[in-house]
């Protein structure tokens, strides 16, 4: 027998309110809301770049510095007590993942370090000193070299990465050089013999500085197997292998002696 007309119609229209209200609710909420009432987290993509984050120590030989004389003294006595402390030599550390195949992106943290600050690579000449001491750039960066002291200054290289000679110039200007290959380049001051500095130049952008506490981070890895690199320029490289998973973390402690090692 046929059921009556207007109960038909009354579980007809039910049944395309409810299908109607289902397809509003998965239209208008998203995945991560989804997963966050059911409290399971969605899946990572396997093409999500993952994360590296640790700590650096290193041994007390790197932490002593050798005491500076200057023919200026009234400008070397603003120099602060602390530049000679442990917590500033360990910024003179570069974390970066050794792998010249990898793309030129990346997202590396500084931790308030080289280029936290936004705009090119700098290194300041400020009380007698190369501020920071240690730099690392992606290659083919430019890195502008600025004199904040009272007196002349003069920047040059013979590292076989960069050769190059800025000449003298006065506080206040500013000269740069485009880095274009890879490599260690140290860096003088023909007038002041005990000034240096070290840039680091590097095939990609995933490297870091240590914080003064000596934990790092770097970001938006692709996923994969690579080689770690913790360097130090009085000090051999300390190499570890790491597996980047995608959109996870992977923890990695380094330590750097100096027994038995020569520099870099």
């Amino acid at each position: 027998m046929e059921e009556p007309r207007s109960r038909r119609e009354v579980v007809t229209r039910a049944g395309a309110f409810l299908v109607a209200g289902a397809v509003a609710f998965l239209t208008l909420t998203s995945p991560r809301e989804i997963a966050g009432e059911s409290g399971i987290p969605a899946p990572a993509s396997g093409h999500e770049p993952g994360r590296l984050r640790g700590s650096v120590v290193i041994g007390p030989q790197l932490n002593a510095r050798k005491v500076r004389f200057s023919l200026y003294p009234d400008v070397s006595a603003a120099a602060p007590a602390s530049a000679f402390a442990a917590e500033q030599e360990i910024r003179n550390v570069v974390v970066y993942i050794d792998s010249p195949d990898l793309p030129a992106g990346g997202v590396p943290v500084p931790g308030g370090g080289p280029g936290a600050g936004g705009g090119p690579p700098r290194i300041e000449q400020r009380n007698e000193s190369f501020v920071p001491h240690v730099l690392p750039v992606l290659k083919g960066s430019p890195v502008e070299f600025t004199n904040d002291d009272p007196i002349y200054h003069n920047v040059f290289s013979l590292s076989k990465a960069a050769s190059f000679d800025l000449g003298r110039y006065p506080r206040g200007a500013s000269r740069s050089v485009r880095f274009g290959a890879p490599g260690i380049v140290k860096i003088f001051c023909h007038i002041h013999s005990d000034m240096s500095a070290v840039v680091l130049v590097l095939d990609n952008s995933y490297f870091t500085t240590p914080r003064s506490d000596g934990t790092f981070e770097i970001q938006g890895i692709p996923p994969g197997t690579y080689l770690v690199a913790a360097w130090h320029e009085r000090a051999h490289a300390v190499h570890h292998k790491v597996i980047i998973l995608p959109g996870r973390t992977t923890e990695m402690n380094f330590s750097i002696p100096l027994e038995d090692a020569a520099p870099q």
